[in-house]
């Protein structure tokens, strides 16, 4: 974390990035923010809150690896959604490079989603 309290966290994304000290869960977290801009055209609520990112990891130098799924494999997405994402991650501020992984196990279900997407799709 920074110690300027009025830094953006770009300006803390860039701050690291020249002293050569990444902040991994801050970077983890920006990544997060970008996944909830990403949304499966069939339902409107983002991949992140759907449960289909499974695992975000941060290396040290600013790697990112995404572990998601699609909520089926028959998702008309399932070509165009993981590239989506990828790139989305890869132009994150602090990003230094990301590489998604597509899993089918375990299988997506509803039970995946949070709170916030059940309630958003009427389901609790």
């Amino acid at each position: 974390m920074s110690d300027h309290p009025n830094e953006t966290p770009d300006q803390a994304a860039e701050q690291s990035e020249t002293s050569g000290a990444i902040d991994r869960h801050e970077l983890r977290r920006r990544v997060i923010e970008t996944l909830k801009t990403c949304y499966d055209p069939e339902i409107p609520v983002d991949i992140y809150e759907l449960g289909l990112i499974y695992d975000v990891s941060v290396d040290d130098a600013g790697f990112v690896d995404v572990t998601m799924t699609l909520t089926s494999p028959m998702c008309p997405v399932a070509g165009s959604l993981p590239g989506e994402v990828e790139m989305k991650v890869a132009n994150t501020p602090g990003v230094a490079g990301a590489q998604v992984d597509l899993v089918w196990d375990p299988p997506w279900n509803m039970d995946m989603m949070s709170e916030e997407a059940k309630l958003e799709l009427g389901l609790e």
